[in-house]
């Protein structure tokens, strides 16, 4: 068995990281992808390495040769890299590929060991690795037939979107037998190179090869091993967390992307929170319609928007601001803001964050669920006068929750106090108490010093149009932050998701039924799990206490790399003398049912270990 790399292309979509080196020579954590490549291949005994070179070539044959490899190396110079493509540097190497069995790769990818372990432990002589088609992927994908028959290749220009769940993509790594080789893919290679010139690529001499009877080649396709093909320097950065050599490395930079999880393979999020039975397919269906005209017109401007916001919530459009996420009316908010600050703990900490520090009075609940209600808060801050109390209901993450009429109480308090009240109901369509939320024109007309704030990403399940809202009676501070805020801050997709959605609110009162139950369902499959404490949740997340000695950093660490599983470590907002927590987005039964399983085995590792 013999190895042959492709690594002739120039790489421009990595800019100033491949002026001077190959895109080979691109190092992911420290180490290049082909030192990477070159020692994983080191360990199966091949009878050589033929590598392509091109572009730079001289500069990495010097770089290979210091890198200790044991391993017969031959290389293949493609001296016209700059007017080919693979097909010809894959030519170029056409004698070797007829001597022996091939392992072929190009050159820029990056993947765990057992990418190769499973092509060479499959007793099938020549197969091309596939993997089930997602969104982060791009290039040649492929349709299979039951029997692992690659039934069609399909290039980018004949992509459907409509048909992504039947595609497979290739990895670019392929296993060719010799005879293969010999019988199949080198006259079909000289033949389609003389006909359309060198300036294709190799798949497509596949693609040929798979309408024969017999065209021997059969797909092999990956179950959740790791791999990644690095052309631009996002690729890159995503790499770098994925491939990270140490384990609490790459939980702190996977933590540290904040979002944008649909580019980690297979990865399934339980830290950020969403609505898992809203939209309706049919609300999306009708945005996909407008696509074309969403993607290239304007958006209307903030008083249209607000307009639009006042009919969806039935209040004033003069009452409501629309923000670009509630993150962005949060900010502008604070900003108007002077005194001191009255906030809980554990908390959503976008609040105390934007504001000063020493104006910052905390209210931290003396019991292990970290609940309180409306008189702890008015005992508290009669002792300890703020100007402004922030209220998240339920709060995060504890999904400590207070009732209307309570909240009523807590609203007239703080007006005869002469406090503002900041009121955030993101997640109050999420409790089971019917017609929760205080956004409602006549109560903003009586409470002037209430700002609402609810961030339409989270009770919606739409986090990527970036919406929320804020509402109050206190119109002049209304219309300050609509001059603070862009004219155009939310994009024409936001705009015309709030254009339709009055008309899905059956649909939404629906899914808010639907997670309800799950959640009850959820927590109580959890309370089966020994060495866990659920806390009591009327949002859509619950909190746990691991009182099986793992500790939160532990378990998020190996729910991440283990079970391709992310979860909120909380230790960042709870002292650990407190415990150890974490939080678990509610999704769908099967998402939630996978978590649980993934819960059992690592508190049961846990649990044997101590023992």
């Amino acid at each position: 068995m013999q190895a042959i790399i492709l690594a002739a292309g120039m790489g421009k979509r990595l800019k100033e990281l491949t002026q001077n080196n190959t895109k080979c020579m691109v190092k992911v954590n420290g180490v290049s992808l082909i030192d990477r490549m070159l020692h994983q291949l080191e360990k199966h005994a091949l009878n050589r390495i033929v590598i392509v070179v091109g572009y730079e070539g001289q500069k990495l044959i010097d770089y290979i040769q210091t890198l200790g490899i044991q391993t017969p190396i031959v290389y293949v110079e493609n001296p016209i890299y700059d007017k080919t493509n693979n097909i010809y540097s894959l030519a170029l190497a056409k004698e070797y590929l007829c001597e022996d069995d091939t392992l072929l790769f190009e050159s820029d990818l990056i993947f765990e060991d057992s990418v190769i372990d499973l092509l060479l432990d499959d007793p099938r002589d020549t197969l091309a690795l596939v993997d089930q088609y997602e969104s982060w992927m791009d290039g040649t994908c492929v349709k299979l037939g039951e029997d692992d028959s690659i039934e069609a290749f399909v290039p980018g220009k004949k992509f459907k979107f409509n048909e992504i769940r039947e595609y497979y993509k290739t990895v670019n790594i392929y296993k060719f037998s010799r005879h293969f080789s010999q019988s199949h893919y080198v006259p079909f290679l000289e033949a389609y190179s003389k006909a359309l010139g060198n300036n294709e690529y190799y798949e497509q001499v596949l693609r040929v090869i798979t309408m024969l009877d017999d065209p021997e080649i059969k797909a092999k396709r990956l179950n959740h091993q790791l791999w990644y093909e690095i052309d631009d320097v996002q690729d890159l950065d995503i790499a770098t967390s994925m491939f990270a050599p140490d384990d609490d490395e790459k939980v702190k930079l996977v933590q540290g992307r904040y979002g944008g999880y649909w580019r980690y393979p297979k990865l399934l999020d339980f830290c950020y929170l969403v609505n898992p039975y809203f939209p309706p397919q049919k609300l999306m269906d009708e945005i996909k319609a407008n696509f074309e005209k969403l993607i290239t017109q304007y958006p209307s401007g903030m008083r249209v928007n607000a307009l639009l916001a006042g009919k969806n919530f039935g209040i004033h459009s003069e009452n409501v601001v629309v923000g670009n996420g509630a993150a962005e009316l949060i900010k502008a908010l604070l900003e108007k803001l002077t005194g001191k600050i009255g906030i809980m703990r554990p908390t959503f900490e976008e609040y105390p964050n934007r504001y000063n520090q020493d104006q910052l009075v905390i209210f931290e609940p003396e019991n292990p669920d970290f609940q309180y209600n409306a008189d702890d808060l008015i005992h508290f801050f009669s002792d300890h006068p703020v100007d402004t109390l922030v209220v998240i209901n339920p709060d995060n993450p504890s999904g400590n929750y207070i009732p209307k009429a309570d909240m009523l109480r807590l609203v007239q308090w703080t007006e005869q106090q002469g406090m503002h009240f900041i009121l955030d109901e993101s997640f109050v369509d999420f409790a089971d108490e019917p017609h929760s939320t205080l956004i409602e024109q006549s109560f903003l007309t009586s409470y002037t010093h209430v700002y609402l704030i609810k961030s339409i990403s989270k009770s919606y399940g739409v986090p990527g149009l970036r919406l929320g809202i804020l509402a109050s009676g206190d119109q002049s501070v209304i219309a300050d932050l609509k001059k603070d805020v862009s004219i155009w801050n939310i994009n024409s997709f936001a705009e015309f998701y709030m254009q339709i959605e009055e008309k899905y609110q059956k649909d939404y009162q629906q899914a808010l039924l639907q997670i309800r139950e799950e959640r009850a369902r959820f927590v109580g499959e959890l309370s089966k799990i020994e060495g866990i404490r659920v806390i009591p949740s009327q949002a859509n997340y619950v909190m746990l206490e691991l009182t099986s000695g793992i500790s939160a950093k532990a378990l998020t660490r190996n729910l991440l790399i283990g079970h391709n599983l992310f979860i909120k470590d909380l230790s960042g907002k709870i002292a650990a003398e407190k415990g150890q927590f974490v939080r678990l987005a509610v999704r769908n039964t099967q998402e939630n049912d996978r978590l649980i399983e993934a819960l059992r085995a690592e508190i049961k590792k846990e649990t044997r270990r101590e023992l």
